[in-house]
């Protein structure tokens, strides 16, 4: 009995002293604007230290709600995430009553009705968070022939995950002298060949998030890269 009393309080020592740690670096790494080194054309994400990914951590839903914000007032004026219905998000990002409000702000196509013919309605907390082309033609048409992928699974398609979307997000520079890029295309030396059809989405200041947290690049990077992972 003793000999497992010690070992529960060393057990919880550790895992304070972990959990002090993380929330320290994280602290350091959020605050600050991202800049990227661009001396080489091709880098690999590193490790950041996810709060929610500790033994004893889940994920901060004000981060959630923020990251929501983020995919809402900028990722969603190009890239869908269809596997995503509102009433998955109540008591995740927003309360019932928020998100029948947001849904209903949204025109649905439905039918057929009793006279065989198609009509739209308010969205409902059933209905999958809409995509901002009616089709694929359409979306190609609007990006240059590139069409952007629907972000639902993107986290997890990705290797590296969380690191690799945060560290493409975050960085966006300059290509290294005589790197030409061709017209349409933005150098990010974390996405495979350098060259991304995406232009930089996130800004400083960009957006003005409701609960007061500074809106920097690196922030909303964190913030949407967990809502997204979620």
């Amino acid at each position: 009995m003793a000999l497992r009393t010690a070992f529960n309080t060393y057990n919880k020592g550790v895992a304070l002293v972990t959990a002090s740690t993380t929330t320290a670096a994280l602290s350091f790494l959020y605050s600050q604007k991202t800049t990227a080194k661009c001396d080489s054309e091709i880098l690999h994400a590193p490790s950041y230290p996810w709060e929610h990914l500790g033994l004893l951590s889940s994920y901060d839903c004000a981060a959630l709600r923020r990251g929501f914000q983020v995919y809402r007032q900028v990722c969603a004026t190009c890239h869908s995430i269809q596997r995503v219905h509102y009433r998955e998000l109540v008591g995740v990002t927003h309360s019932t009553a928020e998100l029948v409000a947001m849904a209903s702000e949204v025109d649905v196509m439905d039918g057929p009705n009793d006279e065989g013919e198609m009509f739209e309605r308010p969205g409902k907390l059933s209905d999958p968070l809409p995509s901002p082309y009616q089709n694929e033609a359409q979306g190609r048409l609007a990006n240059g022939g590139a069409l952007p992928p629907d972000l639902s699974l993107m986290v997890k398609a990705r290797h590296a995950g969380q690191d690799y979307l945060f560290s493409l997000l975050t960085g966006y520079c300059d290509p290294p002298a005589g790197k030409e890029m061709l017209p349409g295309l933005y150098y990010n030396p974390y996405f495979p060949g350098g060259a991304i059809a995406m232009p930089p989405p996130l800004n400083d200041d960009g957006i003005e998030y409701e609960d007061g947290t500074p809106a920097t690049i690196s922030q909303q990077a964190r913030d949407v890269v967990q809502f997204l992972n979620w």
